[in-house]
């Protein structure tokens, strides 16, 4: 206590010696009452203490409020819940068409979300937020307004001009502006425990939401950037108070800047600074993302402390904090050391890395793709979900996420994994180089080609699953779009697999299309699509490719035909095969298709111009819709930014809260992408 008090002597000017008596006061130092100096300095003193109090009344409204937010979405998860997936409808859902109209009940819970989704899918100002939606600009705007209110509440506005002892003709001017400061200052450490929680892998939030935890990081960063402006009004007020409304100068000054826990102070503030511009693109694209990644865990853990050094008063606030953090990485390993806890080759148990086939697809000019598959003996996974991947030949401090392509099959010992990534710089690139050299000496000169290098072994290290359960809700009557771009197939190709597993009703609709910058691509993924294409019977799917770079196959796969192609048709009809005619001297004939079909349709044969070579994504999606028969419509999709981007405006103009109030449920049409990105 002593020592508290001392602390603020020269701020507070409360004289120890004559107290008979002191005040205990949450988060910040003891008063001493009765108060002995002059009635300005007193008042000043009731004002500071009774601000700090109640904002500390605050902080705990505001962390209630998170909670009851919390739980209402938890309860309204388990009400409102979907039809799950995969269950499958009576009989007479499952054929002819069916005019129940829905309640009304029914028809708000399914009208409100698509009217939001009309004004809240797209994406909100690019060159400020990134490529965020509206509903995550909204909320984080929402957000602000609720802190900047107790920002400014409850707090006596004044000046009090005091003598300074010792000093004749010397005076202190007290404002109001200290106990702002401190405010804004106790609420940015309130804030730390909820910036470490979006930040988790192993979230808590995700638990009680349903959402993954990459949803969460937009708010982490920008919350960041809240915390760092509050620390900055913080820092700011003060320095006016102490080195200029504090008199005499420079010595008040001097001995201020002196004592340690502003020492603290100024250490947390150039912490904050640097995850603050590290963290901003500029930053991430300077220093690569690994380094980034790194720097931002040891510069949180860090600026905790240097906070617990500058007020240790709020240490409520830094434990939490502290604990989350902590727990994150403590279940991280020990759910990748069950994952990995096997049988060894020895016959005892231990920790075994699990070991993958690589098949390496050479590509100079985009970056090398690389396919892994290996069995692990497991529990299945969800539908949506990915897993981290380490390789212990590359480096063990580092992790990406993958999603697999393969689909889990539940109650099997043994569970497939399959990836697919292309390497452009940093870890990939080093593993990718790694397994072209495995490869490369595992397969036979005379056999191997120039773009499929053959098999080889790589070890992988599990952790997960992580994410967003997509079939969980998806009503088994719902119309399925799924649109990737790469190696985002593999984000789309398990949901298809799911579905092609099960019985299907007959007025339902399923497409895919896909977009690839070479026909070569296509083996990425072939074991898949001859799963699907055997499949298309339930299914009925429309499966189209499109080859965006067709025209650089002549130069760079000598073997590609330059022939014109004839469709035949197959049983599986929309599917296609090709084989080779006679060459023509016809423009369109000459020209590798820049849009197929799987396995080979020309752009003719799709009504395309000759000169398109992307697809229309807002016709293709209008046209799915257009040609359903009933149900909402669930698009899956997953590629690059300015895809998903677009996506997202165009679905939003295919969604109609009026029509599906009405009851045609065609005009609720739904987006789940892959979004990830870890910060």
């Amino acid at each position: 206590m002593a020592a508290a008090l001392k602390l603020l002597a020269a701020r507070h000017i409360q004289d120890t010696a004559s107290a008979s008596a002191v005040e205990h006061h949450w988060g910040y130092a003891d008063r001493v009452v009765p108060c002995a100096n002059d009635a300005g300095s007193c008042n000043y003193l009731d004002v500071v203490y009774a601000a700090h109090d109640i904002g500390m009344y605050y902080t705990a409204i505001i962390w209630a409020t998170i909670a009851g937010i919390l739980i209402l979405w938890a309860i309204g998860r388990h009400f409102l819940r979907a039809h799950p997936s995969g269950v499958a409808l009576p009989r007479r859902f499952a054929g002819e068409q069916v005019n129940k109209r829905p309640n009304t009940l029914q028809r708000f819970t399914a009208a409100a979300p698509a009217y939001a989704r009309q004004y809240l899918l797209p994406d909100a100002s690019r060159a400020l937020f990134g490529r965020v939606t509206r509903t995550q600009v909204l909320t984080l705007v929402t957000l602000v307004g609720y802190l900047t209110i107790w920002s400014f509440v409850g707090i006596y506005w004044g000046t009090w001009v005091t003598p300074v002892k010792k000093n004749p003709g010397v005076y202190n001017t007290r404002t109001s502006l200290g106990p702002f400061a401190d405010r804004v200052g106790v609420i940015a450490y309130a804030l730390t425990p909820l910036s470490v929680m979006l930040a988790s892998r192993e979230s808590i939030l995700s638990l009680v939401t349903g959402l993954p935890y990459q949803s969460f990081n937009f708010l982490h960063r920008w919350l960041g950037y809240v915390i760092f402006l509050q620390s900055s009004v913080h820092t700011i007020g003060w320095c006016i108070v102490e080195l200029r409304l504090y008199q005499p100068q420079p010595t008040v000054g001097i001995e201020w800047i002196k004592q340690l826990y502003m020492i603290w102070g100024v250490v947390a503030m150039i912490l904050l600074l640097l995850l603050v511009v590290l963290s901003t693109p500029w930053g991430i694209r300077a220093t690569g993302y690994e380094t980034f990644r790194k720097l931002h865990y040891v510069l949180a853990m860090v600026y905790i402390g240097a906070c617990w050094g500058h007020w240790e008063q709020l240490k409520v606030f830094l434990i939490p904090g502290l604990v989350v953090w902590l727990l994150d990485r403590a279940i991280r390993l020990g759910r990748t050391a069950l994952l990995h806890y096997n049988f060894l080759p020895s016959g005892h148990m231990g920790f075994r890395a699990a070991p993958a086939d690589i098949t390496f697809f050479k590509d100079e000019t985009n970056g090398d793709v690389v396919r892994l598959d290996f069995d692990h003996p497991q529990d299945a996974w969800a539908v949506g979900q990915h897993f981290y991947l380490m390789f212990p030949e590359g480096s063990i401090w580092q992790s990406h996420p993958f999603t697999p392509l393969s689909l889990p099959v539940y109650g099997a010992d043994t569970q497939r994994h399959s990836y697919i990534f292309r390497a452009k710089g940093g870890e990939t690139r080093k593993i990718a180089e790694l397994s072209a050299k495995r490869a490369a000496r595992a397969s036979d000169p005379q056999e191997s080609d120039e773009g499929l290098m053959g098999n080889a072994r790589l070890s992988v290290v599990l952790q997960g699953p992580y994410g967003e359960q997509t079939m969980r809700d998806l009503a088994s009557d719902s119309n399925i779009l799924c649109i990737a771009g790469g190696t985002g197939i593999t984000y789309v190709l398990p949901v298809l697999l799911d579905i092609a597993s099960k019985p299907q009703n007959r007025d339902r609709k399923i497409s895919l299309v896909w977009v690839i910058r070479h026909r070569g691509d296509i083996d990425w993924v072939t074991p898949e699509l001859s799963i699907l294409k055997q499949k298309c019977r339930n299914l009925r799917a429309g499966m189209h490719i499109y080859v965006t770079r067709a025209a650089e196959d002549h130069h760079h796969e000598p073997n590609v035909p330059t022939v014109s192609e004839k469709a035949i048709e197959t049983p599986c009809s929309p599917t296609k095969e090709i084989t080779p005619v006679a060459r023509s001297t016809d423009s369109s004939s000459v020209s590798v298709s820049s849009a197929l079909s799987v396995h080979g349709v020309t752009k003719s044969e799709l009504n395309l111009d000759h000169m398109q070579a992307r697809p229309d994504l807002k016709m293709i999606v209008e046209d799915f819709v257009a040609g359903t028969v009933r149900g909402r419509t669930d698009v899956f999709a997953s590629g690059p930014g300015g895809m998903i981007s677009d996506l997202r405006s165009i679905i939003a103009g295919a969604n109609s809260g009026a029509d599906v109030w009405k009851g045609d449920e065609r005009g609720d049409v739904r987006l789940t992408c892959d979004d990830r990105l870890e910060w």
